[in-house]
């Protein structure tokens, strides 16, 4: 008798460590699902809506591209690596485009934005120049 009652225990036992180990699982994938949506979030994917599309929003869109391009911003965790003038350069002609397209058209304030911008970008763009070239440094 004593030896039947040992045998349900060790079946109970063992529906108890499945049923736990099934839990734990659960929870690992679960962890996984968290763990990777967190990861793609981190990636760039929009975290909430998009910013209102206007002026600004372009100059700064198109000032992102040319700090990129001069090495200046890099992506978390990528190594750094050598500017890319001719896209720098692309993208700081496409704001003076936009300056020029635009004139007599804008806010003050826009205007002030997009003046101040290609100053600094154009500054910018010239010491990393000279710095690629082995040139002078100010």
């Amino acid at each position: 008798m004593a030896e039947e009652k040992k045998l349900i225990i060790d079946e109970d036992w063992k529906k108890q460590a499945q049923q736990e180990k099934e839990i734990l699982a659960a929870k690992e994938k679960e962890e996984k699902a968290k763990q990777k949506a967190a990861d793609e979030e981190e990636i760039g994917q929009p975290a909430g809506p998009l910013p209102q599309g206007d002026l600004a929003s372009l100059i700064n869109m198109l000032t992102t591209q040319a700090l990129f391009a001069l090495g200046v911003l890099r992506v978390k965790g990528q190594d750094q690596r050598e500017p890319d003038l001719e896209m720098a350069r692309y993208n700081i002609d496409m704001l003076e485009t936009l300056q020029a397209k635009t004139k007599g058209n804008l806010t003050a304030e826009e205007s002030q934005l997009l003046k101040n911008t290609l100053n600094e970008l154009r500054m910018g763009f010239v010491q990393i120049a000279e710095s690629a070239a082995g040139g002078p440094q100010p």
